[in-house]
């Protein structure tokens, strides 16, 4: 049985919500109605063009260009939305989070395991946010103490309003910060007629095709728009907010509109820097505040303080939504009360896990000597490897008649289901067979 607290206040909040969107459907008031219903997809998209995310496309464009990664990022993202759209309807259906679902069908075992893995990759996520942070601010001369207890400040705040409607609004607001790419990529003054040419041929990859160093930019791109913790945040903000099977629809619109953001952020982040490829520039060792003053001949100095700024808050948002996840994920397996509707007092074990994660990964940034580079490099590309088995509970569950009834995955969700998880398990094949090979090339 359950050991969650009698509901009280989560329940009233949840369903003060539910009432106005009951009243926006009968309204007919659509724009109203997706107004309301919005957020979960929008923040787990926005949120995982996070600071590392941001500094793998810097590389892109900067070393490769745009002929082949601008498609390819698209392709991941829309990739991303399957996934994604598998998380709304089994929130919606089972109101229940993912690592609930994963302790209720597979056992003890399988729930500690997601939960304990889900935890450490997150944590070493978290610490590159932080690291994106510091060097962000370093641009404006801020020093990494004021830097990193200024987000931690962030990440409490958004937790004061103890309500759920409130926290995703507060963070939504953040997260489409992640559009300051879009004008710096103006700012570029980037080749159409290139980016038209690259969407329309898809060029080959260029800089001795696929081999050891494309392979990590792939990896790395691929694990900036597809990571286990995305699967965990949105189901468990679904359940949070309160959708039901009848919430299913905007559910998907609301990921797509996330997918469309952050597709938008990431191909104008690509487009930004690719001046410094035309340009010949070795940008390989580049972090980001070097990727914003290297970019200040091209795009000016309010290219490059917008650019800046984008990579703090991609940190930003990330930290309070990977975060989130973590708490969700533990109290989901402790049964323990995880709700962002519910006082500190109500959820202590929810809230405390959400700040120590925060606060661990903020820490390690500022030791001494710590190896921030080896975790930075690692984190994107660890995600795409711990991906393909998420990717199996995530389809074993959506196919469990008894969890989904009638919205169980048809044979067209199935393959992508299975597309998507075939497509980052070759990535994670090709990457240990450079590690294994490394002087092989294909």
């Amino acid at each position: 049985m359950m050991s969650i607290q009698a509901p009280g206040r989560e329940e009233a909040a949840r369903a003060l919500d539910r009432i106005r969107v009951a009243r926006a459907r009968m309204g007919r008031s659509w724009l109203r109605l997706l107004w309301l219903l919005v957020g979960p997809g929008i923040l787990v998209m926005l949120g995982e063009n996070d600071g590392p995310s941001m500094l793998s496309y810097s590389a892109t464009g900067s070393q490769y260009g745009i002929g082949f990664f601008l498609p390819f990022v698209v392709l991941t993202f829309a990739l991303a939305f399957v996934a994604q759209e598998i998380t709304v309807r089994l929130g919606a259906v089972s109101k229940a989070g993912h690592a609930e679902l994963i302790y209720r069908r597979f056992g003890r075992f399988w729930g500690n395991f997601a939960m304990i893995d889900l935890l450490f990759t997150n944590v070493l996520t978290l610490i590159t946010e932080f690291v994106a942070i510091v060097a962000g601010a370093s641009y404006f001369g801020i020093s990494k103490y004021i830097a990193v207890s200024a987000a931690f400040l962030v990440v409490t705040l958004a937790l004061s309003a103890r309500r759920y409607w409130s926290w995703e609004r507060v963070t939504l607001l953040l997260a489409l910060g992640n559009l300051v790419f879009v004008p710096v990529a103006l700012l570029s003054h980037p080749n159409w007629s290139a980016v038209g040419h690259a969407f329309l041929t898809w060029s080959p990859l260029p800089n001795g095709g696929l081999n050891e160093q494309t392979i990590i930019i792939l990896l790395s791109d691929i694990g900036a728009t597809i990571t286990p913790w995305m699967l965990f945040f949105q189901q468990g903000a679904v359940s949070d907010k309160g959708l039901s099977t009848r919430d299913i629809r905007m559910g998907r619109i609301d990921t797509a509109i996330g997918a469309l953001l952050a597709t938008v952020a990431a191909t104008a982040c690509i487009l930004a820097t690719a001046p410094l490829y035309t340009h010949h520039m070795n940008a390989s060792q580049y972090g980001a505040a070097q990727f914003a003053q290297a970019l200040v001949p091209y795009v000016g100095h309010v290219g490059g303080t917008l650019f800046a700024l984008g990579i703090l808050e991609a940190g930003l948002v990330a930290i309070v939504a990977i975060s989130t996840s973590s708490a969700y994920a533990f109290g989901e397996v402790t049964q323990k009360a995880h709700s962002l509707n519910r006082t500190f007092r109500e959820a202590k074990g929810f809230y405390l896990v959400l700040l120590l994660v925060a606060g661990l990964s903020g820490s390690v940034v500022l030791i001494p000597g710590f190896p921030l580079e080896f975790v930075v490099l690692i984190v994107n590309v660890l995600a795409v490897l711990t991906m393909p088995p998420a990717i199996g509970f995530l389809l074993l569950l959506v196919n469990d008649k008894e969890i989904m009834g009638e919205h169980r995955s048809g044979w067209l969700l199935n393959t992508l289901g299975i597309g998507v998880g075939a497509f980052v398990s070759l990535a994670g094949i090709l990457y240990a067979l450079t590690v294994i090979f490394p002087t092989l090339h294909f």
